[in-house]
Parts: structure tokens; sequence; C-alpha cells
């Protein structure tokens, strides 16, 4: 487990380090030794205004941050050990964050149902639009086919779901999930994945407080995360392939607020 703290609005790995941000004024970065989980350095994301997500890069070896508020993307060289900052426009509200096998980023952008793609250095390389029954789509990742999965749903959408969906964004291939739900093959607001090498799906099932791992053709396999193992509400994932560990960042709501955070690890 990580320290306790404020919410935590990413985690990620590079370089034998763990990143993880938290919403404060400065300071938001935190890198912790991937071993003995000690906290190595802070750095500070300037002029930031609402986080959202975290992911890495180990090819550019760099950090990108999604800023919801500023409607942007911070990225972080971790070449310097300062972590120097530069940002580009994405002209609409960031979500969350991953990187494809070309070494670019994908932003999803929840209001418009898009999935933008930039080049590491934020030039837009081409931006697709999902399907009309994609309602508030979170997060998306980027299979190797082409493909992609992407988790959808808010409390006010009739459809909570995880579907593949085809290269060109124009269809759904595979889904699971449909109305929102606590059973088996439901969801209550499914907000974050993760992808193993073998393209298994772990999703952060927020409202049921729980992690499901899905087939690499979304069918349903079992709970990962159950809910007696988590203290709140799981926000974010991160899947580290090479030691099977699976980061689950987890905040406290209370009075209508994310107040407290933490990042609980488990082996996959």
């Amino acid at each position: 487990m990580l320290p306790e703290g404020q919410p935590v609005w990413g985690i990620t790995s590079l370089a034998g380090e763990i990143y993880l941000l938290r919403p404060k004024e400065v300071d938001q970065v935190e890198v912790y030794d991937v071993i003995s989980y000690r906290l190595q350095r802070r750095l500070t994301v300037p002029d930031s205004k609402g986080f959202t997500d975290m992911t890495s890069c180990d090819y550019f070896h760099c950090v990108y941050i999604s800023d919801h508020n500023a409607e942007c993307i911070h990225r972080l060289d971790a070449h310097n050990v300062q972590g120097v900052a530069t940002r580009w426009a994405v002209n609409n509200h960031p979500c969350f964050l991953s990187v494809n096998a070309a070494c670019n980023l994908l932003a999803a952008c929840q209001l418009v149902r898009k999935i933008k793609e930039f080049s590491s250095h934020g030039n837009l390389l081409r931006e697709l639009t999902l399907p009309g029954d994609v309602a508030d789509p979170w997060h998306a990742i980027q299979l190797t086919t082409g493909q992609f999965v992407v988790c959808h749903g808010y409390v006010d959408d009739a459809i909570n779901r995880v579907c593949m969906i085809s290269a060109d964004g124009g269809h759904i291939v595979h889904s699971h999930g449909g109305q929102r739900g606590s059973e088996s093959g439901q969801y209550d607001v499914p907000r974050h994945l993760a992808v193993d090498n073998n393209e298994f799906v772990f999703v952060a099932d927020i409202n049921n407080r729980r992690v499901t791992l899905l087939s690499p053709t979304l069918q349903y396999v079992r709970q990962v995360v159950s809910s007696d193992k988590l203290k709140w509400r799981p926000r974010r994932l991160y899947l580290d392939v090479q030691r099977r560990r699976l980061y689950v960042a987890e905040n406290e709501w209370k009075a209508g607020k994310y107040t407290s955070g933490r990042v609980v690890v488990f082996s996959v």
C-alpha cells in the first residue's frame, strides 16, 4: 500500500519508479521506488487547473497528465529529475489517458464522445467519434488489433458497460454490461481500465467498489478485487505487467466530494 493522503487522480510507473498524482497547488506528482515504495521526490505541474488522469510512455520517457478544466495535456520529461513540463491544448475536456503501440497518446473526451490521438509533443494525429449509444466514454485503450476497449456510462445513463470498438471508431464489436446495476454482468459507473499482454481487461467499477476481469472478447471471468478488499471507491488502475501487480487508486467520498485517497497493490 502507498501512503494515504489527498485523493489520487492518477497512478503509473516509469523506469523503476511509481508516479502518483494528487490535486495540490504544488508537488502534485509523488515519485516512489517500485520495490520499497519509498518516496524519492516530488514534482510540480505548473499552471494546472484540474487533473483527471496520468499515464506514461517508456519510449519517450515521459509522463502525461490530463487537465480537464484547462482542456490540455501536461507532459513531464522524466529524463530531468525536476520534471521539465510542457503542455498542449486538447480543445475539449480530456478524461482518461493511455499510450498505444505507436507510442502516441490517446485521450478520451467524455462530453463530445471522442477519442483524440496525439503525438508525444502534442500534434493531433486523428480524432474518432464514437457510436451514438456510447454515452459518457471515460477511458479508451487501443489493442494490438487496432480496436479500442472503452468503458462508458454514468449514474444518469441507462447503459453502463465496456465495449470493444472497431479501429475506425464506427461500430461496437463486443460489449459487456448493460443496464446499470450490481450483478456480475453489470456496472455502476465503470470508470477506468487496464489491459494485460494477453489483452484481458481489468475494469474499475466505482460504485460497486470492485475490479472485474474480462476476457479478450469481453466475457466475464471473475472479480479480481472485491468490495471487501477496498476501503473506498476505486477510480484509477495501473497494471505492472512485468511484476504482475495491479495498482488500485481508491478515494473516499464524503459530503459530496473526494476527501482522501490511497493506492492498494494486488498480486494478479
